[in-house]
């Protein structure tokens, strides 16, 4: 029997500020069900229940097999310029990057990132093996 996957809530102190990152590969798969608006609203939701004010959002349509993309790019901009937003909820880790140096990129902020969708919490009081397994399984 496979074992379940308990999700955890972790909630940062109440107000604290977050931004939201939402992505689809392409148009086609947004017409297939995966669409943005589905992921920002289960982002804001679990924002609002967690007691996270969400500072911004960011959406990209394209693939995160290559690096590059314009919103994950001005996403990490913000955060390098905003130390005081130190939390990311993605939908899922597929949502987030599919490439080594996004990983890296994002590990560097040392940021909390949630995943609602998983029931994963990533922050920089995670063990390194838990993120580096996370990193290699998604990537």
């Amino acid at each position: 029997m496979p074992k379940k996957c308990i999700p955890r809530t972790i909630s940062g102190p109440r107000g604290a500020q977050a931004v939201i990152y939402a992505r689809v590969s392409s148009k086609e798969q947004e017409k297939e069900g995966f669409s943005i608006p589905a992921q920002l609203k289960l982002l804001k939701e679990y924002a609002a229940a967690q007691g996270f004010s969400v500072a911004q959002e960011y959406v990209d349509v394209e693939t995160a097999k290559q690096t590059g993309r314009a919103a994950f790019g001005e996403m990490i901009a913000y955060l390098k310029t905003h130390p005081a937003v130190r939390v990311l909820l993605v939908e899922k880790t597929d949502r987030l990057y599919r490439n080594l140096k996004d990983w890296v990129t994002v590990d560097e902020l040392e940021v909390e990132i949630h995943f609602p969708r998983e029931g994963v919490v990533l922050s920089r009081d995670s063990r390194s093996s838990e993120k580096f397994m996370h990193g290699i399984t998604r990537c």
